[in-house]
C-alpha cells in the first residue's frame, strides 16, 4: 500500500478505500457532497450517451436506501456505482423483474442491487471497476448484511459478469424502460464472492491467482480490515 493511502486513514471521513492503478492512487469515496454527485452524474450520462442509452438522474442527496461510490484520481472521477438496498419502496429491478426479485425475498434473502455503473473508457477500466465493486461488496455484505446482489445488464455484457465476477442469470432479456434498452437480470451470492476473494488472497503468488477473474484485483486481507473499519465509522455518523 502506498504512503498516501496509509495517510488517508487519518481522513476517514473523506475516503473509504484506495487502490493503486498503473502507479496512480485511485481513491474510492462516497459521493456525499453536491460536487461528488455532480461528477458522478456527468460521467454516468456521458458513458450512457456513448452507448445509446437514455440519460438517468442522480439523487439530490443520499439516503438510507442507497449509496453512490466514486473512484477518483485526485479530483478526476474515473468511475461510479450506486448500491440500492431493499426496503419498503423495493428495488429498481422490481420495475422489470418483480417476479424474480419477489422469489428471492420469499427465500428470506437480504437483497441489494448495483445500478448506475459507469467507468471512464480512458482509464485502466478493469482495476477501477474491481476497486469500486469490491468496496461495494464490502459495504453491502459486511456493513449492511446483504446476502444477494441483483444487477440488470445489457445482454452483450452477460458473459463478462458471469465469467469475471461469478454472477448467475436469473431471468432473460426484458426491456428496461429507464434506459430504453434490453436487460438481463443477474444475481451474485455475496458469501460466494467473499469466499472467492479469500481464495485469491490466500493464493496470491500461485497459478490460481492468475485465473481470468476480476477477483485477482481484490484488496488484500490487510487492506480489507482497514476498509471495513472506515466504512463502519462512516455508517455510525
Amino acid at each position: 500500500m502506498s504512503l498516501r493511502s496509509m495517510l488517508l486513514e487519518d481522513v476517514a471521513q473523506l475516503s473509504t478505500s484506495d487502490a493503486e492503478v498503473d502507479g496512480r492512487l485511485i481513491t474510492i469515496r462516497a459521493a456525499d457532497t453536491e460536487g461528488h454527485r455532480s461528477s458522478a452524474h456527468i460521467l454516468l450520462n456521458r458513458m450512457y450517451a456513448g452507448r445509446g442509452y437514455s440519460s438517468v438522474a442522480m439523487p439530490d442527496a443520499e439516503d438510507g436506501n442507497r449509496l453512490t461510490l466514486i473512484g477518483q484520481d485526485h479530483d478526476v472521477t474515473l468511475g461510479t456505482i450506486t448500491i440500492g438496498f431493499d426496503g419498503s419502496g423495493g428495488l429498481l429491478a422490481d420495475e422489470c423483474f418483480h417476479d424474480c426479485v419477489s422469489t428471492l425475498r420469499s427465500e428470506g434473502l437480504v437483497l441489494c442491487e448495483f445500478v448506475k455503473l459507469a467507468i471512464d473508457d480512458n482509464t485502466h477500466s478493469k482495476r477501477v471497476l474491481a476497486s469500486l465493486f469490491h468496496t461495494a461488496f464490502i459495504y453491502a455484505h459486511e456493513i449492511r448484511g446483504c446476502d444477494r446482489i441483483v444487477i440488470e445488464v445489457n445482454p452483450r455484457h452477460v458473459r463478462f459478469y458471469r465469467t469475471m465476477l461469478g454472477f448467475s442469470v436469473l431471468a432473460g432479456e426484458r426491456l428496461n424502460c429507464r434506459v430504453n434498452a434490453p436487460a438481463v437480470l443477474l444475481a451474485l451470492d455475496l458469501a460466494d464472492a467473499a469466499a472467492r476473494i479469500g481464495h485469491v488472497n490466500a493464493t496470491k503468488n500461485s497459478h490460481a491467482a492468475a485465473e481470468r477473474s476480476m477477483y485477482r484485483y481484490a484488496f488484500s486481507s490487510d487492506e480489507l480490515s482497514g476498509i471495513v473499519s472506515r466504512l463502519k465509522r462512516r455508517d455510525e455518523r
